[in-house]
């Protein structure tokens, strides 16, 4: 067993190359071999939101408080609540974050493949986050 404590962990800042706006990522767990799966509570402040990218074993999130954005390329934006569970299938391409107004915090849970858990793309428009 492996317990790991509440603030045992550092919180980290959304790097620039993979966000926009101010968001703030804190680990909840790592995988320990043999199993893959990775987890992580992000907040985005309003407007914040992920670039573009891809999961290869696909990616589940957990709105936990707030009003967030999701879409899958080329499908419309969705708004998200607490409560909501979104699942992205394995290679699909997505961004997600907050509405314009109102900050969203989700729980990301992710798998690893051959040590890597995300492909980083293009940055989200305005456009697209607004649409």
């Amino acid at each position: 067993m492996n317990v790991t404590r509440n603030g045992s962990q550092p919180s980290n800042k959304g790097p620039d190359d993979w966000f926009t706006g101010n968001v703030r990522i804190d680990p909840l767990f790592q995988p320990h071999s043999p199993a893959r799966t990775a987890g992580a509570s992000v907040t985005f402040e309003p407007g914040a939101r992920t670039a573009w990218h891809t999961h290869p074993l696909g990616q589940t999130l957990i709105v936990t408080s707030g009003l967030g954005r999701v879409q899958r390329w080329d499908g419309p934006v969705e708004e998200v609540r607490p409560g909501d569970v979104v699942w992205f299938p394995p290679g699909e391409k997505h961004w997600h974050g907050a509405s314009p107004t109102t900050a969203m915090t989700h729980i990301a849970i992710q798998e690893e493949l051959d040590g890597k858990v995300v492909e980083w793309l293009e940055q989200v428009n305005d456009e697209q986050y607004g649409s």
